[in-house]
Parts: structure tokens; C-alpha cells; sequence
């Protein structure tokens, strides 16, 4: 989950990198004691995901500068939309501008095309889920914004789960094991609580990997016919995984092959970020 303490030090992070001896147009531009109203403003359809990282920005900046969420996260927006109102000291408002932006923009980017994925397989029993193919240090964050978009998280670290992917395998059974009696034995040595899940790309491999009593058989960069066969073959006996190479045009018709779960790396890795902008007016007095 992305706790309050994680967006700080993240957002902190961020700030001291963009102003690392203060914001030097705004000092020298901007008397200390002007105050400025700005309007975050959506230059496109989207939804909305990052609003506490965006006020964090201006709190971090500035305690005295206030942050107004209009749009809560995971609402769908339009053009010219107002997501945010932000006042206060002028600096602190000027100073935190792009950070507060590029969270918003990113966050709100990967809600979106989560969003649309969510969309197309809607009316199926498919979830749609991430990957750990996200950005080093905003995993959090990235992963919030899929659940703003609809979708749902795959684990979260090495830590969580057990996933043998196929170099994982092939260095089980170097020495001639079978893959049924590597992942019997590594099951006999893990917790009783630990969630086993094995990547196959070949049919003949399914039933080897069942017979170890996985808990989900990813299907990876399988065809449609293939998925269709894995899922029957499966019968119910393991969650049943796609992934590799989905997209919002072939995203459906994996889904009505029958899979419980859609992995989609291109949610975090490939998500362009969305068109914000933060219009702001400046009173002097």
C-alpha cells in the first residue's frame, strides 16, 4: 500500500532533486509576499490518480499553501475539467508546480490506460492485472494508480510469492530432475503459507507443472488457440495466467478464452503520461 510516510519521503526526494539549493527564479522573481490561486486543469479525458501525492508536493514546499481535491482518485474526467485547486505563498506554489504535475501526470497516465484495458474485458470474469515492470523507487505509486484504474496488483516484490519463470526452471532441472520433483521439493522446503505460481510456454509442460500442485500456471506469449486448450487442460485445478505481449487490441479476445488473470506490463512500463496543466494567477499585496 502507498502510506503517507512512503509519499513523503518519495516526495521529499523529489523536491530536493528539482530545488536542491532553492528555486531560484521564484526567489529572485517573486516577492515573498505575493500569494497565488492556480486550477489543475485536465487537457484531456482521463482518470484521476496521484491527488494526495500532488498535495504533498505544495505541503513539503510550503505548509501555508492549501490543496482543494475536486476530482477523488479514480474518477473519469474530461477536457477542462478542474482536478484541484491549489493557494497560498506564491514561491512555495511556483516551487512545487512541476513536482506535484509529474506525479499527477504519471500516476493519472497509468489509471488511464489501465482504464481502458478494465474496459475491454468488461462482462468477463478476467482480471486485469500488473507486473514489476515498473519504475525503480515508484512502485507504490504506480501500482495505486492501476487500482485507481481498475485493475489489480500482481505481487509485489520477490518476496511475496514464489514464481518460477523459465530460467528459474531450466536451472531446477540441469542436473535431470524433473520439473514435477524440483518444485515438489522446493514446496516440501517453503512456508505452508507461500503462493507457488510457475510460467510455462509450452502445452506439454502443463500437466508437470500441475502435478507439483501449483497454485497459478502462467501461459506466456501463448496464441489464442493455445490459451484456449491450456485452460481447458487446466480444468479448474490452478488459477490460469496470460501474459506476454497484450495490448488494448488483443486484450479481449485472450479474455474470453477463459483465464482468471491478464498480466499487462505496459500499465507502468508503457503508460504515457496524461496532459495536466496548472493554471495559476497571481494577487500581489
Amino acid at each position: 500500500m502507498l502510506t503517507r510516510a512512503h509519499i513523503d519521503r518519495v516526495v521529499a526526494a523529489a523536491l530536493e532533486e528539482d530545488a536542491p539549493w532553492g528555486d531560484l527564479t521564484s526567489e529572485y522573481l517573486i516577492d515573498e509576499i505575493s500569494v497565488a490561486r492556480a486550477d489543475l486543469v485536465a487537457r484531456e479525458r482521463g482518470i484521476f490518480s496521484g491527488g494526495e501525492v500532488f498535495a504533498t508536493a505544495f505541503r513539503l514546499t510550503d505548509p501555508r499553501v492549501e490543496v482543494e481535491l475536486v476530482v477523488a482518485d479514480g474518477e473519469w474526467f474530461d477536457p477542462g475539467d478542474v482536478l484541484a485547486t491549489v493557494s497560498g505563498p506564491a514561491r512555495g506554489v511556483l516551487t512545487a508546480e512541476r513536482i506535484g504535475l509529474n506525479f499527477a501526470q504519471r500516476m493519472s497516465g497509468i489509471a488511464t490506460l489501465t482504464g481502458l484495458f478494465v474496459a475491454e474485458v468488461a462482462e468477463t470474469a478476467t482480471r486485469i492485472a500488473d507486473t514489476r515492470k515498473t519504475t525503480p523507487g515508484l512502485r507504490a505509486f504506480e501500482r495505486k494508480a492501476v487500482r485507481d484504474g481498475g485493475g489489480r496488483n500482481h505481487r509485489y516484490s520477490l518476496s511475496d510469492a514464489v514464481m518460477a519463470k523459465d530460467n528459474h526452471l531450466a536451472i531446477l532441472t540441469r542436473d535431470g530432475a524433473s520439473i514435477t520433483e524440483a518444485l515438489q521439493e522446493a514446496k516440501r522446503r517453503l512456508p505452508h503459507t507461500a503462493h507457488i505460481e510457475v510460467e510455462v510456454d509450452r502445452l506439454d509442460q502443463i500437466e508437470d507443472v500441475l502435478a507439483a500442485g501449483v497454485g497459478t500456471i502462467m501461459l506466456d506469449n501463448f496464441s489464442i488457440d493455445e490459451l484456449r486448450t491450456g485452460v481447458a487442460q487446466i480444468a479448474g485445478r490452478a488459477t490460469v495466467e496470460a501474459s506476454g505481449g497484450v495490448t488494448l487490441e488483443t486484450v479481449r479476445a485472450i479474455a474470453v478464452t477463459g483465464v482468471d488473470v491478464i498480466s499487462v506490463g505496459a500499465l507502468t512500463h508503457s503508460a504515457r503520461a496524461l496532459d495536466l496543466g496548472l493554471d495559476v494567477h497571481i494577487d500581489t499585496h
